[in-house]
């Protein structure tokens, strides 16, 4: 969706018209159960003109697509015989099972649930998220990193717009 009703809250080369009470009346359209069910939201800003003509490649796509079967492995071989399959299969009482955070990253979403006020479901939508991060990095724990990165992914729980 659009930062606002005119598109251009966030951009840095047109000026967004919109009042305040239009760009909060705007996202309030999407209610915040609406949004507690999507894994992940952010912002995708305009690329650059030197961006979208830069002929340096990134990650090729048979790197990504190794690291996604490792980490497809690593969930089945955790999962074993659980009836799940998938990090985004664990319901809220198997997160703790196998979302295991080191110290630095039980602080860390500790304080984005007092500081960002996220829900029980964002909540569980984080660790699923920093649970498949983690599997991507090849780690069995979830560092803080993982959270911070899963925590990124959900910038519509926070009050950016004022």
């Amino acid at each position: 969706m659009n930062p606002c009703p005119c598109g251009y809250f966030t951009d840095p080369k047109h000026e967004c018209h919109c009042s305040p009470f239009q760009i909060q009346n705007y996202l309030s359209k999407i209610s915040g159960p609406l949004l507690d069910r999507i894994d992940i939201h952010l912002e995708v800003p305009r690329l650059k003109l030197e961006h979208l003509t830069d002929k340096r490649r990134g990650e090729p796509s048979d790197e990504i697509r190794r690291r996604v079967d490792k980490a497809l492995e690593r969930q089945k071989a955790r999962y074993g015989n659980e009836r799940v399959y998938f990090n985004a299969h664990l319901e809220s009482k198997e997160l703790e099972k196998f979302c295991v955070l080191d110290k630095e990253s039980e602080e860390l979403l500790k304080l984005a649930i007092l500081e960002l006020g996220i829900s029980a479901r964002a909540y569980d939508k984080i660790l699923r998220v920093s649970r498949t991060i983690a599997d991507l990095d090849g780690k069995d724990v979830i560092e803080a990193h993982h959270i911070s990165e899963a925590i990124s992914y959900r910038s519509l729980d926070r009050n950016l717009w004022g």
